[in-house]
């Protein structure tokens, strides 16, 4: 298999962990190709780097990434400007734990809400969870410009693309998580998260 020369980034245009990617790119001002795939396929080019046909998928040269948080990792010390992992090891402990607890408690959710065999009674505890959870952890917003930090992270990385997604998902945050609402208009408007966005990303709102 043949190295490519070129820094390529496999992306869904829809999905939430190639969002992720997407972000750390524009954050670190990367230029990279970007592959659109729709989910459930997988292109010749993508099989053969990936025996797992999964998405997002990130070509170096000879090296294959495959795993958003991997990916996210990766790029952030291969680019090291600006940083969006701390430099510390308790505090990067921290970050990735937080990064976890969004994929266990968030993501998750998300994904029942998405997943076409779910049944509407999932979808709805699903997104009933969410709305809360996400309400519940709103004042946590109201100190820090960012997601318990005073500077953008992966953290955010994560976030940002659920948050960007709630009107699809049928969530509506109430009033009282002004925090966290003020968080998502600030973020939303960042010039780096603009770029990231996908065109389907931009039809979700």
């Amino acid at each position: 298999m043949g190295a490519i020369n070129k820094l390529t980034c496999f992306s869904d245009p829809a999905d939430q962990y190639s969002h992720r990617v997407r972000i750390v790119l524009a954050e670190k001002s990367v230029v990279a190709e970007i592959v659109e795939v729709v989910a459930g396929q997988c292109p010749p080019r993508l099989a053969e780097l990936n025996p797992y046909g999964t998405l997002p998928t990130l070509a170096d040269r000879d090296l294959i990434l495959y795993e958003s948080t991997v990916v996210m990792e990766y790029l952030d010390e291969r680019y090291p400007h600006p940083p969006l992992m701390p430099a510390y090891p308790v505090s990067r402990s921290n970050t990735r734990l937080l990064i976890h607890r969004i994929q266990r408690d968030w993501c998750s959710q998300v994904e029942r809400i998405l997943d076409p065999r779910a049944k509407d009674a999932v979808k709805a505890q699903a997104r009933k969870e969410l709305r809360e959870s996400l309400t519940g952890v709103s004042p946590l917003f109201a100190d820090k410009p960012f997601f318990l930090s005073e500077d953008f992270s992966l953290v955010d990385c994560c976030l940002l693309p659920i948050l960007w997604r709630l009107p699809q998902l049928g969530i509506e945050l109430p009033r009282p998580a002004k925090p966290l609402l003020d968080y998502m208009e600030r973020n939303f408007a960042r010039d780096t998260f603009q770029a990231s966005l996908s065109g389907v990303e931009r039809a979700m709102r």
